[in-house]
């Protein structure tokens, strides 16, 4: 039987228009990332605390991925930045075509810093380039210690990995080193934090590093 697989036209087309909007991205002189997490993972409470250092130093605006619902785009813009929400009606990842519609509805001449908070899924979003300079890994100790060997493409892709809920260690049965020895072997340019939205742990350390990676370019 002949098989057709249509995968790979599809990446093309959707990478193509990624180089576009990071071409577009660039001109402007704004920097971009890519939150990718698993659902509950914590990637819009640690958005939510880091806009306060954040938007001290950067113009910043966000995008936020969800199956449905206007709720964390509502959470975000209650923290002072412009942000748009983006439905996808039950897909499973953002698209570059779904980017390259929402940068319409922002000033870039005046942002340094674009975060975009993909639809939470540990596995299409990689896939999918959006035109984003940074992906950013969330992984919760609530999740387990085996998730970066069970889903190795996000953390080889990652530039930067947040362990979050760590005020949650002292209750779980979840091996710390475990994680990051894993990562580290999956990418070992990737930096990792150690970050609590609860007690604020490790959220200085996060932002300060991202600031000074907006700036460095």
């Amino acid at each position: 039987m002949e098989r057709i697989d249509l995968s790979q036209p599809v990446l093309k087309a959707n990478q193509d228009l990624a180089q576009t909007n990071r071409g577009k991205l660039a001109r402007a002189g704004v920097k971009s990332i890519n939150l990718i997490s698993s659902p509950g993972a914590g990637k819009t409470s640690i958005l939510e605390k880091s806009l306060a250092n954040l938007t001290k130093n950067l113009k910043i605006a966000v995008i936020e991925g969800d199956i449905q619902t206007q709720e964390d785009a509502q959470r975000v813009a209650a923290c002072g930045v412009k942000a748009l929400q983006i439905e996808t009606m039950g897909g499973c990842h953002l698209d570059a075509p779904m980017i390259q519609k929402a940068l319409e509805a922002f000033d870039l001449e005046n942002l340094d810093l674009l975060i975009i908070e993909n639809v939470g899924n540990l596995v299409c979003p990689v896939d999918f380039d959006l035109g984003e300079d940074l992906k950013v890994a969330v992984l919760s100790l609530t999740e387990g210690d085996d998730k970066p060997a069970k889903y190795p493409q996000l953390f080889q892709k990652a530039g930067a990995l947040l362990i979050n809920k760590m005020d949650l260690a002292p209750y779980l049965d979840v091996d710390l080193n475990r994680i990051r020895q894993t990562a580290l072997k999956l990418n070992p340019n990737q930096k990792i934090f150690e970050i609590s939205c609860k007690t604020g742990q490790g959220l200085d350390e996060w932002t300060d590093w991202l600031i000074d990676w907006v700036k460095a370019a």
